[in-house]
């Protein structure tokens, strides 16, 4: 099970172009990166280009705890395809299909062995719904 990668997915009800854009661009990454009201992205950075960085602050509203999700992009096809090496190794690709006035959006990620799978894949996918909101209401 160590290698396996997990699967998260979610359809928004929008285009492919805003759908990129809301991924991509800080402004909006700080508005749906976080798994959970109680948490929060207090600042990203996103330099996309192929060996070039991104880095997401992620905090607990509390203030108790906070990280820095960051990687390096490994393959940027625009409006299709975002790959990236994560800060600890792992590695991650999201796919954009452009289904007309809808678009499915897949990331593929290796687990790290701290928390269970189950909970990971929770994790991730409970900021992709969070994503496909932020989109569908702005």
């Amino acid at each position: 099970m160590a290698n396996s990668k997990i699967e998260i997915e979610a359809t928004v009800n929008s285009d492919i172009n805003k759908v990129w854009k809301y991924w991509t661009e800080p402004e909006h990454i700080t508005k749906w990166n976080f798994a959970s009201d109680d948490w929060c992205c207090p600042s990203a950075e996103n330099d996309l280009r192929v060996g070039a960085k991104f880095s997401w602050r992620m905090e607990a509203k509390d203030g108790s705890f906070g990280f820095d999700f960051w990687g390096i992009y490994d393959e940027i096809n625009q409006n299709k395809k975002i790959a990236y090496t994560l800060g600890d190794g792992r590695k991650a690709v999201t796919t954009f299909e452009d289904l007309g006035d809808k678009t499915k959006v897949k990331t593929l990620f290796d687990p790290e062995n701290q928390n269970p799978v189950e909970m990971q894949k929770g994790g991730w996918q409970a900021i992709l719904n969070n994503f496909k909101k932020h989109v569908e209401e702005n």
